[in-house]
C-alpha cells in the first residue's frame, strides 16, 4: 500500500514539475488531495498552475461522480484561485468549465462563479477567452439562475468580449449574445453597450485561412451576428442608422449585408420600431434600385422594400392613429409613378420593380398601389401603345394577382389585351398573351364572352402568325386557358384547326400552319372533355396519310408530329377513368388497326420513322390505363400477335391467317409490327400477368435469332428482355434463360453463322435485363460480352454494347415502364468487372486493344461523377491510352471523364502529368469540334494544378494553344482564349 502511494506521489510530482504530461489521466482514479496540495501551496506560480491543471484534468474525467458538497468546495477553491497569478487562470477556467457540467451543481453557484469571473479575470490570452466564453455557454444550457444577475451579467459579458478578434471566440460570443436576447435577459442601461460591442464587427470581413482546422466560415459569422443585431426591437434606434450609413458606402458587400440584415429585422418587428427612420430607409432603398450596378443588390433592395411594406401592413389602425402604410405608399407612388410616363424610359423599369415589390407585401398594399397607378397606366396605353409591355410588367406581377385588386379595372384590362393581340408588334403580342394568361387564372376577371373573344384571337394568331416566338406564346396561352375553360376550345378552336389542317394547299406556309395546329391540339388537351375532341382529329391525320388524302407533300413529317402530339396528350392529360377509356377504346386500338393496314398494303405508314413515333404513343397510353383496361389490352395484344385475332380491331377487313411474329420470306412489313407489341406489353406494371408468356417468349426468341430485318429482330429482342426483366424469380425463369443463352452462345461461337448479329443483339438486351435486377445469370452474359471484344467481326459491336448496358433505355427497361431496376447497378457492374477489363486489355493483341479502350470509356462515362473521381486513378493508364485511340467517340467520352477529376487531381494523376499534357495537346488539332473543345477544357483545368508541377509545361502549352486561337469555330476559339488566359 505504501509502495502504491509512493508511486502515485511520484507521478504527481513529475506532472507538476513539467516532466510528465501523459500520465495525468492515469492519476484520475487515485489522486489524493494530499499529493496535489503540495503543489497548490507552492510558492512558485508555475508549480501552482501545474497543480491546478492536474486537478482540472481529473475533474474533466470524473465530474459526474461528485456530490453537491464536493462541488461546492471545489467552486469556492477555484473562485479563490481566480485571484492568483495570471498563469494560474487558464487551468482554473478549465476546471470551472468541467464543474458547470456537474448534475449536482448547488443553487446559486452559477451566479457566484460568473460574478467571480467578471470581477477577478483580466483576460490576457486568447485561450482564456475561449474557455471563459464556453463557460458562459454551459450556463445558458444548464442554468436558469443567471437572470438574477440582471444588467450586471450583460455588463460582464460586454467586458469579456470587448476587442475580440479571434473568429472562434467571436462565433461563441455572438451565440451567447443571441441567447441573452432570446431568453429575455434584462439589458437595462447596457443595451447600447451590448449593441456597440457586437455591431463593431458589422459587416463581417473575414476570409478563413487555407486548410483552417476550425472550419469557421464567413457565412457562419454573418448569420450569427445578424441574429444578434436583428434579435430585439431595442436595437432599432442604433441598428437602423447603422444600416443606412452602410448603404451609403461604396462597398458592395456592405450594402448587400445591410439589406439582408434589414430584411431579417423587418420580418420580426413592428411600425413603432422604425417609424422615425422610414424616410431615410426609403431614400436608401430607392437609390439602390435606381442606381445599382449589381443584380444581387437590386434584388436585396426590392426584398427589403417588400419586408418594409409588410411590416407597415401588420400595424393595427386606431381611430386616432396615422395610417403609416398609406403614408409610406404615398411617398413611394410620388417618387415612382411619374417615371412610368417619362418618354425616355430611363427609370421606368426600376420604378416598376419598386411598385411590384411594394405590391407583393400585402393585399392592402396592392389595392392602394393599383388604385393609384392603374388609371394612369391605362391612359398611357390609350395614348402610347408601345408602353403596353411596360404596363403589363408593372401591374401583372405574379405576386400581385388578386382578382379583387383588378376587378374594378376588368373591362379596361380586357380591352387593352384584345387590342394588343390585334397589333402587328410581336413583342406586344407576346406580352398580351402573358397578360391574358394571368387574367384567366383569376376568377371573375374574364367573362364567358371574354373567353370566346380570346379564343378567336388565339385562333387567328395560330393560323396567320409567322413569328415563331409569337406562335409559341400563343400555344402556351391556349394550353392554360383550355385547362380552365375547356368548353370554348372544344366548340370553337378545335373545329377551326381541323378545317385548316385538311384544306388542300401546297404552300410552304400552309405546311407550317398544319404543324402549328398539331402542336396547339396537344397543348390544349389536358381536360378529358378536350381530349375526346382533339384525339379524333389527330387520328384522322394518320388515317388520311394511310389513304393518301392528307394534303401537302410533307405528309410524313405531319404524321410524326401528330404521333408526338398524341404522346404529349397521354403524358399530360388528367388521370381519370374517362381519359383511360378514350385511350383504350379509341387511340390504342385505332393505332394498331392503322399500322396493321399499312403493313398489309405497304403504304408509307409502315416506314420505320412512323412506327418509331407510334410506339411511344402506345407505351405512354398504356401507362395511363385503369387496372381493368390494362389487363384487357394485354390479352388483346397477345392474342393478336400469337393467334392472329383481329376481331377486336376497328375497320376489321384483315385476313384471318395473319402471323405477325414470323417473317414472310423477304417481306418484313408484317414482322416489324412486333415493335407495337413491345409498346403494348413492355410498359405494363409488373403485377399484370401476361397470358401465354412461355409461348410468347419462345416466339420472340425465334424472331430475334432468325429474322433478317433490323427493326424486327431488335424490337423482338427488346420485348423479350423486358418480359424477362419483369418475370418472377424461379426455376422456370432460370431454365428459360439458360436455354436462350445456350442458343445465343452457339450462334456467336460459330464464325460462319449468318445470324451472329441477331444473336448478339438478343444477348446484349437480355444481359441488360438481368443486370438491372441483379440476376445471378447476368454474370455469364457479361463475361461472354467481354470475350467478344477479341472477336474480329463483333469486337466493335461488343465495345458499343457496354454503352447500352450502362445507359438508360428510352423505350423499354426503365422505371417509367415499370422495369425491375435496382439502385446503383452501374457502380456494382463497374466494381465487379473493371479488373476483368484491365486484364483483358493487357492480354489482348495490339489491334484489339482499341475495343477494350472503347468499352472502358463507355462504362466509365456512364458512372456518376462522384464514382468517377474515386475510381479513375486506378484506371488512369488505360484512360491515357484511350486518349491516343483513333476513335473520336472514345476520345470524347474519355475527355468528359477526365475533366471532373482534373478539378481536384489525385497524386497518381500528377505523376502522369507529362503523358497527360502530351495527349491533350495532340487532341487540340482533332478534326472533331467536340473533341477540340473537350481537350481545351481539360487543358484549362490543368492550369489549376500546383504551380511548381505545371510550370515546366507552360511554354509548351502556350505554343500549342496558338493554333486553336485561329480555329474556324467560335466555340473552339472561346475555349482556347479562356485556357490560354489561365496558363
Amino acid at each position: 500500500m505504501a509502495a502504491g502511494s509512493t508511486a502515485l506521489q511520484s507521478l504527481v510530482e513529475e506532472f507538476v514539475s513539467g516532466l510528465q504530461d501523459s500520465k495525468a489521466k492515469d492519476t484520475a482514479t487515485g489522486t489524493k488531495r494530499a499529493f496535489v496540495a503540495l503543489s497548490l501551496t507552492s510558492s512558485q506560480p508555475h508549480t501552482r498552475a501545474r497543480g491546478v491543471q492536474l486537478l482540472s484534468e481529473v475533474l474533466q474525467e470524473c465530474y459526474g461522480n461528485l456530490t453537491e458538497r464536493e462541488v461546492e468546495v471545489l467552486i469556492a477553491f477555484y473562485e479563490n484561485r481566480l485571484k492568483d497569478h495570471y498563469v494560474v487562470t487558464p487551468p482554473v477556467l478549465q476546471g470551472l468549465k468541467a464543474l458547470t457540467r456537474c448534475t449536482a451543481l448547488p443553487t446559486g453557484s452559477a451566479v457566484s462563479m460568473l460574478r467571480s469571473l467578471f470581477q477577478d479575470v483580466h483576460v490576457q490570452v486568447k485561450l482564456d477567452i475561449i474557455r471563459m466564453l464556453k463557460i458562459h455557454q454551459n450556463y445558458f444550457n444548464e442554468s436558469t439562475e443567471l437572470k438574477g444577475l440582471g444588467a450586471d451579467f450583460v455588463f460582464g459579458f460586454v467586458q469579456s468580449m470587448d476587442g475580440e478578434r479571434d473568429p472562434r471566440n467571436l462565433l461563441l460570443a455572438f451565440q451567447i449574445a443571441q441567447n441573452i436576447i432570446n431568453r429575455g435577459y434584462d439589458l437595462g442601461k447596457f443595451t447600447e453597450e451590448l449593441f456597440e460591442v457586437t455591431s463593431c464587427y458589422f459587416p463581417i470581413d473575414f476570409t478563413p485561412p487555407p486548410n483552417d482546422p476550425h472550419g469557421i466560415t464567413k457565412e457562419q459569422l454573418i448569420q450569427a451576428l445578424r441574429a444578434v443585431l436583428a434579435g430585439t426591437p431595442k436595437f432599432a434606434e442604433f441598428l437602423l442608422p447603422l444600416l443606412i450609413e452602410k448603404l451609403d458606402s461604396d462597398v458592395q458587400s456592405a450594402k448587400l449585408d445591410s439589406l439582408q440584415t434589414l430584411v431579417r429585422f423587418l420580418t420580426r418587428y413592428e411600425r413603432k420600431d422604425l417609424a422615425e427612420f422610414l424616410e431615410g430607409l426609403w431614400v436608401s432603398l430607392r437609390r439602390e434600385v435606381f442606381q445599382t450596378s449589381s443584380e444581387k443588390i437590386e434584388s436585396a433592395g426590392l426584398a427589403a422594400l417588400t419586408a418594409l411594406t409588410s411590416c407597415l401592413s401588420r400595424s393595427v389602425l386606431n381611430s386616432d392613429s396615422e395610417d403609416s402604410l398609406s403614408t409610406f405608399l404615398d411617398v413611394v407612388l410620388k417618387d415612382c409613378k411619374h417615371h412610368l410616363c417619362e418618354p425616355d424610359l430611363k427609370l421606368v423599369w426600376p420604378s416598376a420593380k419598386l411598385l411590384q415589390a411594394a405590391c407583393s407585401a400585402s393585399n392592402r398594399a396592392s389595392h392602394i398601389i393599383a388604385a393609384s397607378a392603374m388609371p394612369s397606366l391605362i391612359e398611357q396605353y390609350n395614348t402610347r401603345t408601345q408602353r403596353f409591355e411596360l404596363i403589363c410588367v408593372s401591374v401583372f406581377h405574379p405576386s400581385m394577382l388578386e382578382e379583387s385588386v383588378f376587378l374594378a379595372f376588368r373591362q379596361s384590362l380586357c380591352s387593352m389585351v384584345f387590342s394588343a393581340l390585334s397589333e402587328t408588334n410581336s413583342s406586344l403580342q407576346i406580352t398580351a398573351t402573358s397578360v391574358l394568361t394571368s387574367l384567366a387564372q383569376q376568377a371573375g376577371l374574364l367573362l364567358d364572352s371574354d373567353i370566346e373573344l380570346a379564343v378567336d384571337h388565339l385562333t387567328r394568331l395560330l393560323l396567320t402568325e409567322e413569328d415563331d416566338r409569337v406562335s409559341l406564346a400563343v400555344v402556351e396561352c391556349a394550353g392554360t386557358l383550355a385547362e380552365l375553360h375547356p368548353a370554348a376550345f372544344t366548340t370553337k378552336l378545335i373545329p377551326r384547326l381541323k378545317k385548316e389542317m385538311f384544306s388542300a394547299s401546297e404552300l410552304h406556309s400552309r405546311h407550317a400552319v398544319r404543324q402549328q395546329c398539331l402542336s396547339a391540339l396537344a397543348a390544349i388537351s389536358i381536360q378529358p372533355s378536350v381530349v375526346q375532341e382533339s384525339t379524333p382529329v389527330l387520328l384522322e391525320v394518320l388515317s388520311s396519310a394511310h389513304t393518301g388524302n392528307l394534303p401537302g407533300r410533307n405528309f410524313k413529317s405531319n404524321v410524326v408530329l401528330a404521333c408526338r402530339s398524341l404522346q404529349r396528350i397521354a403524358e399530360q392529360v388528367q388521370d381519370t377513368e374517362e381519359a383511360g377509356r378514350c385511350f383504350h377504346d379509341v387511340i390504342i386500338l385505332r393505332l394498331l388497326s392503322l399500322a396493321l393496314q399499312a403493313a398489309l398494303q405497304g403504304n408509307p405508314l409502315v416506314e420505320e420513322v412512323v412506327l418509331s413515333a407510334i410506339v411511344p404513343v402506345i407505351s405512354t397510353s398504356c401507362s395511363r390505363l385503369q387496372p381493368m383496361s390494362v389487363k384487357s389490352l394485354c390479352h388483346l395484344a397477345v392474342s393478336l400477335f400469337l393467334d392472329g385475332d383481329v376481331s377486336f380491331l376497328p375497320d376489321n377487313s384483315f385476313p384471318s391467317n395473319i402471323q405477325l411474329l414470323k417473317q414472310q420470306g423477304d417481306s418484313w412489313t408484317q414482322s416489324q409490327m412486333v415493335c407495337l407489341l413491345m409498346g403494348c406489353v413492355c410498359s405494363l406494371p409488373r403485377s399484370v400477368e401476361v397470358p401465354q408468356i412461355d409461348q410468347l417468349l419462345s416466339q420472340l426468341e425465334e424472331m430475334s435469332c432468325s429474322c433478317s430485318h433490323p427493326l424486327s429482330y431488335t424490337s423482338a429482342a427488346k420485348c423479350f428482355a423486358a418480359l424477362v426483366n419483369k418475370r418472377s424469380q424461379g426455376d422456370s425463369l432460370d431454365s428459360f434463360i439458360q436455354r436462350t443463352m445456350k442458343r445465343v452462345c452457339s450462334e456467336l461461337d460459330s464464325p460462319s453463322s449468318p445470324v451472329r448479329v441477331q444473336a448478339f443483339t438478343l444477348m446484349i438486351w437480355v444481359a441488360k435485363a438481368l443486370l438491372l435486377r441483379y440476376h445471378p445469370l447476368s454474370t455469364a452474359l457479361t463475361d461472354k460480352l467481354f470475350s467478344l471484344l477479341d472477336d474480329a467481326d463483333l469486337g466493335p459491336m461488343a465495345a458499343e454494347g457496354f454503352s447500352l448496358l450502362m445507359s438508360d433505355s428510352v423505350d423499354v427497361l426503365n422505371r417509367a415502364c415499370h422495369a425491375d431496376v435496382r439502385i446503383m447497378y452501374r457502380q456494382r457492374f463497374f466494381s465487379e468487372n473493371s479488373a476483368k477489363l484491365v486484364q483483358g486489355f493487357n492480354a489482348a493483341p495490339q489491334e484489339k486493344k482499341s475495343n477494350y479502350l472503347k468499352a472502358l470509356s463507355n462504362i466509365v462515362n456512364k458512372l456518376p461523377k462522384q464514382v468517377q473521381v474515386t475510381e479513375l486513378p486506378a484506371l488512369l493508364s488505360l484512360l491515357l491510352e484511350a486518349l491516343s485511340c483513333p476513335d473520336q467517340g472514345v476520345q470524347l467520352s474519355t475527355l468528359s471523364c477526365l475533366e471532373p477529376v482534373l478539378i481536384d487531381p489525385p497524386p497518381a494523376l500528377i505523376q502522369q502529368l507529362e503523358a497527360l499534357v502530351s495527349r491533350l495537346l495532340a487532341l487540340v488539332g482533332s478534326p472533331a469540334m467536340n473533341v477540340r473543345i473537350a481537350s481545351l477544357r481539360c487543358i484549362h483545368a490543368l492550369s489549376r494544378f500546383p504551380v511548381h508541377e505545371i510550370l515546366p509545361f507552360r511554354a509548351r502549352v502556350l505554343r500549342a494553344l496558338a493554333q486553336p486561337l485561329d480555329d474556324k469555330k467560335r466555340l473552339v476559339r472561346r475555349e482556347a482564349v479562356q485556357a490560354r488566359g489561365e496558363w
